[in-house]
């Protein structure tokens, strides 16, 4: 994804327009379908907000994106998933070895009541690749602040590393997972897991290599994953192919445990483009009432790549028939509230 700056800066200029209506994300517009405040219509977040992911602390869902209208990271909230506000910048100011303008795919986890952690990647400026950085908050929202004198990951000589995103296991260990930027140097692309120290701000052990772009859906790179254990397994999501290309898509793995092995699905890609959505991907995962949603963006059809409207969020729901995951999307059709 290492062109996705281009569409994040060229959010940047078109930052003015957006800021007096929606702040940088969001859409006033409400997306409650009607008068009947239990149906929705997708897109829920009709502004550019490139690989969401949301975490739920008490009633309130938070929301963060890669960079867009001006701010690092901005952050929405929602007391239904549906209805987003944005409420600022939950990373206002980046360390002093990170250039911003480039600030993607923030993921956050909470550790106690009053301990989040952000991961989120950014330009390393000493090393001049994407490494991955962290940052600490008292609230959800943040501000969140990084304190370190450089990247939690870097791997400058595979092309940088991009697309943390933290997993807290049953068993209470915490990891993290990313991609090794390779399609920036002409390499493979691999996902990578390695444990985190129960603070979160370190790296344990040495990192294990997960998957590699192998299958023709894929084209160069697969990028983006997280880990879901559902009913006692463990499945690895990623996106896969050129990010603004209508081929764009998520597939998923089946792994033992969160440093493998891992086996893909014979049924990928479960979420690609049709005729409401394009290049689907990138995605997160959320569970309210016992029912899974999977949050990604898209771009409408026929305008991969533009910035207005650009990455919009879409939610729809994941079944699981016979055990494996069914994305039932992308919807633009009226369908029931989380």
């Amino acid at each position: 994804m290492t062109a996705r700056w281009r569409g994040a800066a060229a959010a940047f200029a078109a930052a003015a327009l957006l800021a007096a209506g929606c702040g940088g994300g969001g859409d006033p517009r409400p997306t409650t379908t009607g008068s009947d405040p239990s149906m929705f219509t997708n897109p829920v977040v009709r502004t550019d907000a490139p690989d969401p992911q949301a975490i739920q602390v008490g009633d309130t869902w938070y929301l963060f994106h890669t960079n867009a209208g001006g701010r690092n990271v901005p952050v929405l909230s929602s007391p239904d998933l549906v209805d987003w506000t944005p409420v600022g910048d939950a990373l206002p100011e980046l360390p002093g070895w990170a250039d911003a303008g480039k600030t993607w795919a923030p993921e956050a986890i909470q550790l106690a009541p009053d301990r989040f952690l952000l991961y989120y990647t950014v330009a390393g400026r000493e090393l001049g690749r994407q490494c991955v950085g962290r940052a600490v908050a008292s609230t959800p929202q943040g501000p969140y602040r990084d304190d370190s004198t450089g990247p939690l990951i870097c791997q400058a000589e595979l092309g940088g590393s991009i697309d943390a995103s933290p997993f807290r296991d049953t068993d209470g260990s915490l990891w993290l997972l990313w991609k090794n930027d390779g399609n920036a140097i002409g390499v493979d692309t691999w996902l990578w897991s390695q444990r985190l120290s129960d603070d979160g701000l370190s790296l344990v052990g040495e990192p294990t290599r997960l998957l590699k772009q192998t299958e023709p859906w894929e084209g160069t790179l697969i990028e983006g994953p997280f880990l879901h254990r559902q009913d006692d397994r463990l499945f690895l999501f990623f996106a896969a192919n050129a990010y603004d290309r209508a081929e764009y898509a998520e597939g998923y793995a089946v792994c033992e445990s969160p440093t493998g092995p891992c086996v893909k699905a014979a049924e990928n890609p479960i979420l690609k483009t049709n005729e409401v959505a394009s290049g689907p991907g990138h995605a997160s995962m959320v569970v309210k009432d016992g029912r899974t949603w999977l949050l990604y963006h898209a771009w409408p059809p026929g305008q991969e790549g533009s910035i207005d409207p650009g990455r919009q969020v879409w939610l729809d729901e994941i079944t699981w028939p016979n055990g494996k995951p069914q994305v039932n999307g992308p919807t633009a059709e009226p369908q029931q509230k989380p």
